[in-house]
């Protein structure tokens, strides 16, 4: 198939020009898989209900599970791409959202397109040439691709019941600090210059994942575990990296966390992508909002979407990383250590996507699968960590600050927990940032946990309830 980064060959006018190179790239996409098949005629043939797919995917399965699910997942994405251009090859398909054309010939069928998208000037339907720009741009999926809101929302619509009948959900991957590290090779401090030319003093689990990228003049860590959470998260979820960085970036760390394009194919999503400045959208992933979860280290960036984002623990390998966010610590580099494969942020994180997914597709719920939001589920798993600890604050809130309000509140309220203004018998932790305090004096004296408000911090990124030793208090 020709390069999604390519540009495109059609300069010509002519629809017939145009079909055929639409053909052209559909060759390589011949081998659909039956599942896919049946999604593009269930609508015409009257869907059956999608919790009754379970058994009819197995009967289709054939070979190792590995296999199937990459199978699945490069038909699905080959699918998509024929989605968004059958209409050219096929002038009567559904893409179109114009009155059915009256077959009098070819200038009829032109005149009801609703030109659901935009290929290099050109409409994916009828190959007129069409000068409006509205829409989303997908250049990700093709350079110069455009699609209508009501395209988007129609390809959006088929793909989550194509997703559900698989059992599967979208998860939208940051690169930098979620999935790895990078440095400029001119940022390497002096006491991680080894790093360039004496890297058999590290271990090989480290090593082996220690990229010199001297091309881009970038050295890249990738994060422990990050292949088997990408192996395993890959057989519930269809992946997507979304990254602020600039598209060859994006698509040198790709190539290094999928080498075999099994995992992303198309779907690696760059800042030239976003449609607005220094913020990352869900507008330019092809999925439903209620089935797409987001890993990502910055919530800021999320404004809209901080309902679907799960929060990662920042990795910091490189020195550089640490200098960047203000922490005055030896990084991992030059500690010649690395986070804890088995402990670290991806393996917590897999055991909540994982918890998240069952929740979502549990056969013992009764309410209709396509109507399901899995915020709602998240919500809910959030709730859970904190269920139970009651809560009283010193020298933490300012005074003139409503409580409600604060930071440490919310969040600790997102996470389950409950309030009181006094220590009384419900009460369990006492937040403080100073063991003075008169309350940080009774939390001692009544024997209820005082902790640092850092607790609360780590609880929402290790989604489980810290060790409360591991937060003291001082004055």
């Amino acid at each position: 198939m020709m390069s999604l980064t390519a540009d495109s060959p059609v300069h010509s006018s002519s629809s017939d020009d145009f079909a055929a190179f639409l053909d052209a790239e559909l060759d390589s996409a011949s081998d659909v898989s039956p599942e896919l098949d049946e999604v593009e005629n269930g609508e015409a043939e009257g869907e059956e209900e999608v919790e009754d797919e379970k058994g009819q995917d197995e009967d289709n399965d054939t070979g190792d599970g590995d296999d199937d699910d990459g199978s699945i997942d490069s038909s699905r994405s080959k699918k998509r791409k024929i989605e968004l251009i059958e209409a050219a090859v096929d002038p009567q398909s559904s893409v179109s959202r114009g009155e059915p054309a009256e077959t009098s010939g070819a200038s009829s069928a032109l005149d009801v397109c609703t030109h659901p998208g935009v290929m290099g000037g050109m409409c994916i339907r009828c190959g007129q040439k069409v000068e409006d720009e509205s829409g989303v741009a997908f250049g990700y999926i093709h350079k110069n691709l455009r699609l209508a809101d009501d395209e988007v929302a129609r390809l959006r619509d088929k793909d989550l019941k194509n997703l559900l009948r698989h059992k599967k959900l979208i998860l939208v991957l940051d690169l930098d600090h979620t999935l790895l590290n990078s440095t400029r090779l001119a940022d390497i401090s002096a006491e991680e210059s080894y790093l360039k030319d004496q890297r058999e003093v590290l271990p090989d689990a480290l090593r082996s994942n220690l990229f010199k990228l001297d091309w881009i003049h970038m050295m890249t860590k990738l994060r422990p575990f990050v292949h088997t959470f990408l192996k395993e998260a890959s057989s519930l979820f269809e992946m997507y990296i979304y990254t602020m960085g600039e598209r060859p970036y994006a698509l040198e760390m790709a190539s290094l966390l999928d080498p075999g394009g099994i995992y992303f194919h198309s779907r690696v999503i760059a800042q030239s992508d976003s449609t607005r400045r220094h913020q990352k959208g869900l507008d330019v992933v092809l999925g439903q909002e209620s089935a797409v979860l987001i890993l990502d280290d910055t919530e800021v960036v999320w404004g809209k979407h901080r309902e679907n984002l799960i929060l990662m623990d920042r990795y910091h390998f490189f020195t550089s990383s640490c200098r960047q966010f203000g922490l005055k610590c030896k990084s991992l580099s030059e500690q010649k250590s690395d986070e804890n494969e088995a402990e670290g942020a991806l393996a917590s994180v897999l055991e909540v996507l994982q918890r998240i997914h069952r929740l979502f597709f549990d056969p013992e719920r009764g309410d209709n699968i396509m109507e399901r939001d899995v915020r709602q589920v998240l919500k809910t798993v959030r709730k859970e960590i904190l269920k139970g600890c009651k809560i009283v604050f010193t020298g933490v809130i300012p005074i003139q600050c409503q409580p409600e309000n604060h930071h440490y509140w919310k969040l600790a309220e997102k996470l389950g927990a409950t309030f009181s203004t006094e220590v009384d018998d419900t009460v369990t932790h006492v937040v403080s940032m100073n063991d003075k305090t008169e309350k940080s004096r009774q939390a001692v004296r009544e024997k209820k946990f005082l902790v640092h408000p850092r607790w609360i911090e780590a609880a929402n990124y290790l989604w489980r309830k810290p060790p409360e030793e591991n937060f003291p208090v001082s004055s």
